[in-house]
């Protein structure tokens, strides 16, 4: 199984702009044939490209340095050298590529096939024949080709998805996405944790459908660095809305008050543009608890925490309650999507 890896940092080379040439035409019967030293070739560019068939940095991980081919140099008969060959790095969609030294974004791809350019190739040199004039018709000058930029970069991959699950260990996300879409996680009978994010796509009917992320559960003290710590909460950052899981039925968390509490705690440390997102609240094991319980967690939840957001309560193991959920779902992102447009359009 190929293992989940979500950033990489490595270094880039673009290639050196070939250089140009000085050279004067010498052939019998044509006297001062006068110069014609050819340009030199640009050096290659280094991009990264979105792929949808990929979906893990694994391969920056180990592979340290990635340099493009140099221009080559200029040749006389007035001959242009060959430019040098852009690299392209094929990443999973959703990556976001950083200058390491200045904290810049150098690109952020969202879409299958979409290229952009971390590394400017060198400009080629010019020949002699670039300096001759009405006063200088032998000219002895020529330049060399740049050098390419060189840096380091930090690739870190962002899923995109439309609806993140954010919770404690074993609250039952993972049940959730397995219940709603083909998504197969791995859930058992004993506690643990996911490890790794997993998208699933949840069909609604014909051409409507959503994205759904699940990510490893997050526990107390995670942004101090406990357990998993918040290495995963990037990945909701692109989400248009959270559900935050909570199981109802389980003695060793918190009571479900306090679970509430304790996310919004940790969602708050880690991104204040994060914790403003649209959270929903999703009630989960409720086929654990009687009804009269039920009734009374939810309305100690409006009164106690003030929570105006919707609640929902399911059993995602029998798959109760998933379709109302999954419904309300469909519509809150198809409006976002709506207003998307409208922005982009006023702009």
């Amino acid at each position: 199984m190929i293992k989940f890896i979500d950033e990489a940092v490595f270094h880039v080379e673009a290639g050196k702009g070939g250089d140009g040439c000085m050279s004067f035409r010498r052939e019998r019967c044509v006297p001062f044939g006068g110069p014609d030293g050819g340009d030199g070739g640009d050096g290659g560019s280094v991009f990264i490209e979105a792929d949808e068939n990929i979906n893990t940095l694994i391969d920056y991980r180990y592979s340290r340095k990635r340099k493009a081919q140099n221009g080559q140099p200029g040749r006389g008969a007035n001959c242009t050298g060959f430019s040098g060959e852009d690299l392209i790095l094929k990443v999973p969609v959703g990556t976001i590529a950083w200058n390491i030294e200045t904290d810049e974004v150098l690109a952020d791809v969202k879409e299958h096939g979409q290229r952009a350019k971390v590394a400017q190739g060198g400009f080629h040199g010019l020949g002699n024949l670039r300096y001759k004039s009405s006063i200088n018709r032998a000219p002895r000058k020529f330049s060399k080709g740049s050098l390419g930029d060189e840096r380091l970069v930090r690739l870190e991959l962002r899923l995109l998805a439309d609806v993140g699950l954010l919770g404690f260990p074993n609250a039952g996300k993972s049940t959730l996405i397995r219940s709603v879409s083909a998504a197969t996680p791995k859930v058992a009978d004993y506690p643990f944790t996911t490890l790794h994010p997993h998208l699933g796509v949840v069909r609604i009917e014909e051409n409507r459908s959503f994205v759904m992320a699940d990510i490893p559960g997050v526990i107390e003290g995670a942004a101090e660095g406990a357990g998993l710590g918040l290495t995963f909460l990037k990945h909701l950052t692109r989400t248009r809305l959270i559900l935050q899981v909570i199981d109802v039925a389980s003695y060793e968390q918190p009571c479900p008050i306090t679970a509430i509490k304790q996310l919004e705690i940790e969602l708050q440390k880690y991104s204040e543009e994060l914790y403003a997102k649209p959270r929903w609240l999703v009630l989960n094991k409720i086929d654990l608890i009687s009804p009269q319980e039920l009734a009374a967690l939810i309305l100690r939840v409006r009164q106690e925490l003030a929570w105006t957001a919707p609640i929902f309560a399911l059993s995602a193991m029998l798959r109760s309650g998933t379709k109302e959920l999954c419904y309300a779902i469909m519509e809150h992102v198809e409006i976002c999507q709506k207003e998307q447009s409208k922005e982009q359009i006023n702009e």
